[in-house]
This record gives structure tokens, C-alpha cells and sequence, in this order.
């Protein structure tokens, strides 16, 4: 049986093990660990360096629940990245035990955990008056506490990172001493009633920098800008790191990939946007879960890669794709329920099968759990358009659009736009949307189908039909033949009405 949540505190070399809270720390600083991980630790913890077998094991970590033996390799291989070499013994023929003391391990940097990696230094103070620290450490404070909420990386706490206050570090000294991959630094300069604050972003093993911005600012309410300020780092420092995280699995030996790089490779394929890549990503995290079972990033992934093949590329089968795309999803959300954009993936899945009440209710959980998940905000600004709020559904889409201006969802964001002013039966402002769009994705098929549509309505028949003949033949057999699920019977109507009068003759 795991060790309970009422036992002491575990420390062996430079980690403590706490049960109460389910964290383990080296030096004071937090080691990520997923749940399994955490359970297989504990209980080799507990056993003070006696060997245990598999069969115990299993049994202790997933009590009553019969699993295959390569779940357990898979959270030692979890624990020996985490904790570093040395520290989780093989005995050939018997178990595994945990060594007591490795030599020089306590002395040894922290691991790089395989999630990206950042510390948040505080912020120097440049405006010459020690009583402002407290307005330049808010800031650093307020970004810790608004990047802590992505599960998507791993952020050192307050308490480690400035503890490099007033010192003159070199930014890769601190990424090798506190485990990170990315060093976020900056300066704060107030003059008068008015500030300036300068922030980037450092990879600490090269020293590259990998994003910067400068914010300028009237104090008329100095919380009111400390809040703005530091949303505004944090917004834009996730699409920063993920993009950095792309570029960085692309860049790695085939032979050395792990579950996290492979994952990275499938979103750098996601986000081509287009049918090919799609596949592509779909293979990859695939082949991440292969590696890693419990790995729910990939599940996420590979749902919304199921669902686009099906909704959006038309290279599987509607049903098909929406029914493994919400198998995958639950599953990410089994994995790991405080995970943002497990939940928007699911709610996102939902939505496509037209249960919109609870899309909506997942979607809301998403933002609860992150208000800065770009995922979620998509999801919700379609179902305020599916669902008849327009003007609500495009705001969410500026919205979408400020946490991610970036992402590959972009272009399906944006044909929402045009559509919701098809349904608002403003055919006009419809085409100038749609005609934006196409400029800025002309492989964005499919919102031709509301080109047409429009153009028809508006009685532009010539441009109609050459809308109508620049929409897919299979477009026509998903889209339009039948009702999808998502759409409302009024909705796929009045769409019909307007191929008509564009010249369709189904």
C-alpha cells in the first residue's frame, strides 16, 4: 500500500518526500513528478534501501488493478530522469530498490524534467528608490503565479529564484543550478507617474534569447498596471516557450527522442495546418504514448488530431474521427484532470458532436483550472457562435487570438467569424471576413462554402459561382448533403438557401 498522506516527511540526500503533499523537493526545489511516479517513489522510499520486486510493486502502486509490467518501467524511467542516475537500483533477478546515498549526487545539479522548464528571476529595481522593490518584485511575483497555472511547464518557486536578487550570475550558472531550461529576467524603471518594465526570455544552456517586450505605462493605479503588465509577460511567454520547444525536439537525433520530444514533433506538424502534416502529427503521438502510457499531453494531441482528420481535413471518417477524437480526450482527462487543455480538447470534442451545454461546462472548467488556456477560449467562442451569441463568439475569438496570435487554430477561428455574420444574415460584412481569411489561409477550404453562400444571398451571382466551384467536391458530401451535428437545423437551412441561390442544384 502507498505510504499515507498522515506519515513524516522522507528525506534521503539532498530530497525530501512529502506525503502529506504529494511533492518531492531537491534542496528545496520542487521535482516534478507525475502521480504514478510519485507512488513508486514513496513506496521504495518508505522500504529504507530494501530491494522490492515487481510483483510488490505493482501491487503497492496500483493496488487491486491488474497492469502490465511496462507501466512500472515506465514511472522508474520517469524517476531516474528526475532524480538523476544512481538513486533507483535494478537488482538483476529480484527488483528495484533506492539507494541510500549515491556519491556526489547530493552535490550534483537538478535534472532537466522532460516538461519546459522556467525560472522567473526578480525583477531589478532601476528607478533609484529602494522603496519601489516592492512594485518591480510584484511583477516577477504575479508572472510566477500566472505561468504556474499552464501545466504545461515546470516553474520554479519564488523562494529559489530570487534568492539570485542583486547578484551578478551568468543566466546559464542559474539554468544548471535550479534545473530550467528558460530564464526569464527584467527591469523595472519608474519615473514619476509613469513606469517602463523590459522583459526576455533567455534559453540558459545557449544564452540565446528567445523573446523580449518593453511596456509603457501611465501609474494611474499602480496594482491596476502591475496586474496588466504581468498578465501580458505571461500571455505571451507561453507561445514563446512552446514554439522554442518545437524548434528544440526538431532539432534532436531521431535515436535520442523521448515520449516529451516526440510529442513536441507532433505539434510542430499540428500546427502546418494542413491534411499531410495531420497524419504526421497523428503518427507521432502515437508513438508518445507508445513510449509513455501515462503521458497526457499526447493523448490531448492525438484527439485533436483525430478530430480535424475528421471535421476539418476529411481524410477519416466523420463519425469515426469524433468518436476516437472523445475517446482520447477522456483519457487525457483521466490522466490528469487539472490539465487546461485536456479539458478544452474535450470540450472541444463535445462540441463537435453538437452537445453544446456540456461543451460549454467543460470549456468553463478549463478556464477555471487557466484563464490563459487559448484552447478553451477557441472551444467557448465557438459554441457562443453555434449557439447563436455572435457578437459574444467573436469577442472570444480577439480574445483566442491575444493568448495564441500564433496558433494553427487561427484560420478556423476566423472563418467563424464569417460564419456568425452568415448567420446574423449579414451577408455583407460575411464576405469582407471570409475574403480576409482566405487571403491570409487560402488553404482554408472551407470557408468557401460561406463565400458562396453569402454572395448568393446578396445576389452577386457571377462571384458566387466562382466561389461555389472553389469548394471541394467533399466538402459538399460532409457539409452540406447532411446536417452535421454541431450545426442547428435553422442554421443548415439558411446556409442551403444561400448555395442555392450561388447556383448549387443539390
Amino acid at each position: 500500500m502507498v505510504p499515507g498522506a498522515e506519515e513524516p516527511d522522507i528525506v534521503f540526500g539532498p530530497f525530501r518526500l512529502n506525503r502529506r503533499n504529494r511533492s518531492l523537493t531537491r534542496n528545496g526545489v520542487t521535482v516534478p513528478l507525475g502521480g504514478r511516479a510519485f507512488d513508486t517513489l514513496a513506496v521504495l522510499a518508505a522500504t529504507q534501501g530494501t530491494t522490492m520486486s515487481k510483483e510488490a510493486l505493482l501491487d503497492a502502486v496500483w493496488p487491486g488493478v491488474t497492469v502490465e509490467e511496462n507501466n512500472l518501467q515506465v514511472q522508474i524511467s520517469a524517476l531516474r530522469k528526475a532524480l538523476g542516475e544512481g538513486w533507483i537500483v535494478t537488482v538483476p533477478g529480484r527488483g528495484y530498490r533506492l539507494a541510500p546515498s549515491p556519491a556526489a549526487e547530493s552535490h550534483a545539479a537538478p535534472a532537466l524534467p522532460d516538461q519546459p522548464s522556467i525560472a522567473v528571476l526578480a525583477f531589478t529595481n532601476m528607478s533609484g528608490d529602494p522603496a519601489q522593490e516592492y512594485f518591480s518584485d510584484g511583477v516577477a511575483e504575479d508572472i510566477i503565479t500566472q505561468l504556474s497555472r499552464s501545466r504545461a511547464l515546470f516553474v520554479i518557486a519564488r523562494g529559489s529564484s530570487f534568492t539570485y536578487k542583486g547578484r551578478a550570475v551568468d543566466v546559464k550558472q542559474i539554468g544548471r543550478e535550479l534545473g530550467v531550461r528558460y530564464v526569464l529576467e527584467g527591469s523595472v524603471r519608474r519615473a514619476g507617474e509613469r513606469v517602463r518594465i523590459s522583459a526576455q526570455l533567455v534559453e540558459a544552456e545557449t544564452g540565446k534569447h528567445i523573446w523580449a517586450e518593453r511596456y509603457d505605462r501611465a501609474l494611474a493605479d499602480v496594482f491596476a498596471v502591475q496586474d496588466e503588465i504581468s498578465d501580458a509577460v505571461a500571455t505571451a511567454i507561453g507561445p514563446a516557450v512552446a514554439d522554442a520547444e518545437m524548434r528544440r525536439a526538431m532539432r534532436r537525433p531521431p535515436e535520442s527522442l523521448g515520449a516529451w520530444d516526440i510529442y513536441q514533433q507532433g505539434m510542430w506538424h499540428l500546427g502546418k495546418a494542413d491534411a499531410k502534416a495531420n497524419d504526421a502529427a497523428r503518427g507521432l503521438f502515437e508513438r508518445a504514448i507508445q513510449l509513455d502510457p501515462m503521458f497526457a499531453s499526447a493523448y490531448t494531441g492525438l484527439s485533436r488530431s483525430c478530430a480535424l482528420a475528421g471535421a476539418v481535413y476529411l481524410t477519416m471518417p466523420l463519425d469515426e474521427a469524433l468518436r476516437l477524437a472523445t475517446e482520447h480526450a477522456r483519457k487525457a482527462v483521466t490522466l490528469d484532470s487539472g490539465d487546461a487543455n485536456a479539458q478544452a480538447e474535450l470540450a472541444a470534442d463535445l462540441r463537435y458532436q453538437g452537445d453544446m451545454d456540456n461543451a460549454r461546462e467543460i470549456a468553463q472548467q478549463a478556464l477555471a483550472i487557466n484563464p490563459n488556456c487559448a484552447r478553451a477560449h477557441f472551444v467557448m467562442a465557438a459554441v457562443l457562435i453555434l449557439t447563436g451569441q455572435m457578437a459574444e463568439g467573436r469577442q472570444e475569438v480577439g480574445v483566442f487570438e491575444r493568448f495564441s496570435p500564433r496558433d494553427a487554430e487561427i484560420a478556423h477561428a476566423h472563418g467563424g467569424i464569417g460564419m456568425s455574420y452568415y448567420f446574423e444574415r449579414d451577408y455583407e460584412r460575411c464576405v469582407e471576413a471570409v475574403r480576409r481569411q482566405l487571403t491570409a489561409h487560402p488553404g482554408h477550404t472551407v470557408t468557401y462554402r460561406w463565400l458562396a453562400a453569402a454572395l448568393g444571398q446578396l445576389g452577386l451571382t457571377d462571384e458566387a459561382r466562382a466561389a461555389l466551384a472553389a469548394v471541394p467536391a467533399r466538402e459538399f458530401d460532409i457539409y452540406v448533403r447532411h446536417r452535421v451535428p454541431w450545426m442547428r437545423p435553422g442554421d443548415y437551412e439558411h446556409m442551403l438557401d444561400g448555395l442555392r441561390k450561388a447556383g448549387w442544384k443539390g
